[in-house]
């Protein structure tokens, strides 16, 4: 069997396990079919083999789309070169609210609502968390240029903490298992490098970045951290990941086009 690099796009709603199970379904098919074949036309039995070995390398939410690239066979040994490398991401914010986990699978939280042109906090009962604590009054809706100047800000070297709701280990565990169980933690903070930074498209409550950033950078982390520095508050609705390196998801093939081109 061949050791391959396989360019997927993955597609929404789907784990990247779930991707890699599905490829390594497919070519442990096939490899089963090239091992009977060669049995037969050597009237010899063939030995079955279970799986064959297949990883990504580097995980996307379930919710994210974009480029996913599968290692095959030996290949698979390489995984840490490609986890080192610079990515690039279109994401798309929704400002005046936040997420529990910092994207659209976790617990809304609305904090402004647009009336007349202006922001008007959006009662919460008593915890209206910290993008009100000193805002509860009427406020501008942020035009674009100073969207661009807060924007700007992130550009260069940036101190993030990591979400709770990551596959980084604490204690041994995911956090994000422990942060499902109701658990506080005291996530580690890193040093990333955001390369570059572009407005895409902007019109309240929407804002669409492009993100050049270093490996390990956390966009559910920025689109947070954007928002909280426009004191009205941040998160993800789509994610999708255009590069990995020097590759590209122009290159890669949708999972469906993929397993129907194996046959």
């Amino acid at each position: 069997m061949k050791d391959e690099i396989i360019l997927v796009d993955k597609p929404p709603e789907m784990s990247s396990f779930g991707v890699v199970a599905r490829v390594r379904r497919k070519l442990t098919e096939e490899e089963n079919q090239r091992r009977l074949k060669e049995a037969e036309r050597a009237r010899q039995p063939y030995q079955r083999v279970k799986r064959v070995k297949v990883g990504h390398t580097g995980t996307l939410d379930p919710f994210a789309t974009g480029l996913l690239i599968l290692l095959t066979g030996k290949n698979t040994k390489r995984a840490g070169e490609f986890l080192k490398l610079d990515k690039e991401y279109i994401a798309t914010l929704h400002l005046g609210a936040t997420s529990s986990t910092g994207d659209p699978e976790g617990e809304i939280t609305e904090l402004w609502r647009a009336q007349d042109g202006e922001l008007r906090p959006v009662e919460q009962g008593g915890s209206a968390g910290d993008y009100q604590k000193t805002e509860q009054k009427i406020r501008k809706i942020p035009n674009k240029t100073t969207v661009e100047n807060c924007v700007e800000k992130f550009v260069g070297e940036n101190l993030q903490k990591v979400p709770e709701f990551s596959a980084v280990k604490i204690n041994g565990q995911r956090a994000y298992k422990l942060a499902r169980a109701g658990q506080k933690l005291e996530m580690p903070t890193r040093k990333v490098t955001i390369y570059e930074l572009e407005i895409l498209e902007y019109d309240w409550p929407k804002l669409v970045l492009r993100a050049k950033v270093s490996s390990g950078t956390y966009i559910r982390a920025l689109a947070e951290d954007i928002g909280r520095e426009l004191g009205v508050g941040a998160y993800l609705t789509a994610l999708r990941r255009t590069e990995v390196g020097q590759w590209r998801v122009a290159d890669a093939m949708s999972l469906g086009k993929w397993l129907e081109n194996r046959g």
